[in-house]
């Protein structure tokens, strides 16, 4: 096959849609995606004006944008391309992406345009954006709600003011009303900031793995022949791994919805910590990078207690799984036995923790303002400090910013 050939087979057979265009702004190549995509027959695009896939009320506007560019192009990749609506033979509308670049052909500067359509991708990002806004009114409704709540309190103590005579009962009165008032504001104020920080959470940690699972959907429709069946694993494994995100955020939500209403009791058991904790281990361990290590040190003497072998993993989970995150080095796990307690400790030398966020740590769904590239949904160091203390220990930490962090859990064993 000559080389001529091989181009244009693999011209052809691009799943992106791919224009050339000279400088009139003229169609000059237009292969079968960009065609399919457009609703034209093969070879009918060629010749016609770039503006004719432009919606009429932008059309003129283009002219003047694609004139600007032939004279100073800049390549635009594709992902960070500008998000357009083109329009198809029949009329229709729809989302595409474009990005650019320019070619020499027959001496002749050309624009060549990659082209996809992201008409499914636009449809998820609206719906995200309706939940948002729905979270928001939620929010608006309850600020709401303390305004009335407040005034029927203002009402009730006009009232008790005009009716009591006893000087020194109206201003218990009014003191307890005003203290319930104020108390009142506060939760709605905390709930506020939750919901707040909920609708921020959601907004990343749903979009990102649904994104994923729709991009690689659409890449395995298009990987049908059996020589692709590489490529279709790969997507596949994709897809797996986001549901599996999605799975885990799930699963948090319900363990503080259980917490919270008090529907989850311990279920006592003789356990082993050390195995526990070996177990965990073994199971974290990929999550590690190739030269991290996850050390265990156990002190004392060792032995089994009655305690949730099911809560006792969870927290060895959460706090190892952390320090594997916020960490490039390695992870020390300590066991120390007491006569009285247990003493657990996950060490490591990552990033550590802004001392101006300390404080609300064990908060649900905050996040240090340094982690938020990092995936996690706040819920994890909030369920465990609950688990701690449904088995009656006391979880604290020490953080210094760029030098690690140290949780420490303290469980009775007696």
């Amino acid at each position: 096959m000559n080389r001529e050939r091989t181009f244009k087979v693999i011209f052809e057979t691009c799943q992106e849609g791919i224009l050339v265009i000279n400088d009139q702004g003229i169609i000059v190549l237009a292969n079968k995606s960009c065609s399919d995509m457009f609703g034209y027959e093969q070879g009918e695009l060629i010749d016609k004006s770039i503006e004719s896939l432009i919606p009429p009320s932008l059309r003129k506007a283009h002219v003047g944008m694609r004139k600007m560019y032939t004279s100073n192009p800049m390549p635009r990749q594709m992902g960070v391309g500008r998000e357009l609506n083109g329009t198809k033979k029949d009329g229709s509308e729809f989302s595409v992406e474009v990005s650019l670049n320019q070619a020499i052909l027959k001496n002749t500067t050309h624009t060549v345009a990659f082209v996809i359509d992201i008409t499914e991708r636009k449809k998820i990002e609206l719906a995200l954006k309706k939940s948002e806004a729905q979270l928001i009114l939620y929010a608006t409704e309850l600020e709401h709600r303390v305004k009335e709540r407040t005034e029927e309190l203002d009402r009730t103590i006009q009232t008790l003011e005009k009716t009591n005579t006893n000087l020194e009962e109206q201003i218990n009165v009014r003191i307890k009303a005003e203290n319930e008032a104020r108390k009142a504001l506060e939760r709605e104020r905390e709930l506020n900031e939750l919901k707040s920080r909920f609708v921020s959470m959601a907004s990343h940690e749903f979009r990102t793995p649904l994104s994923t699972i729709l991009s690689s959907a659409s890449l395995i429709e298009r990987y049908s022949k059996p020589e692709n069946e590489g490529k279709r694993e790969k997507h596949v494994g994709k897809i797996k791994t986001a549901i599996g995100n999605l799975k885990e955020i799930l699963d948090d939500f319900l363990s503080v919805s259980k917490l919270e209403e008090g529907r989850i009791g311990l279920n006592l058991t003789t356990v082993n910590a050390s195995m526990i904790a070996e177990e965990v281990i073994d199971q974290v361990t990929p999550l590690c990078l190739s030269d991290q290590n996850i050390k265990l040190l156990i002190k004392g003497k060792e032995r089994e207690f009655e305690a949730d072998d099911k809560v006792i993993q969870i927290i060895f989970v959460n706090l190892i799984s952390n320090g594997i995150k916020y960490s490039q080095r390695d992870i020390k796990v300590t066991l120390n036995y007491t006569e009285k307690n247990l003493k657990i400790s996950i060490k490591d030398d990552g990033i550590g923790i802004p001392p101006e966020d300390q404080k609300h740590m064990f908060e649900r769904f905050f996040r240090a303002k340094n982690a938020t590239n990092i995936q996690g949904t706040g819920l994890g160091l909030n369920i465990v400090k609950k688990y701690v203390e449904l088995l009656k220990g006391q979880i604290s930490f020490q953080s210094k910013l760029g030098y690690g962090t140290t949780f420490t859990v303290n469980i009775p064993i007696v």
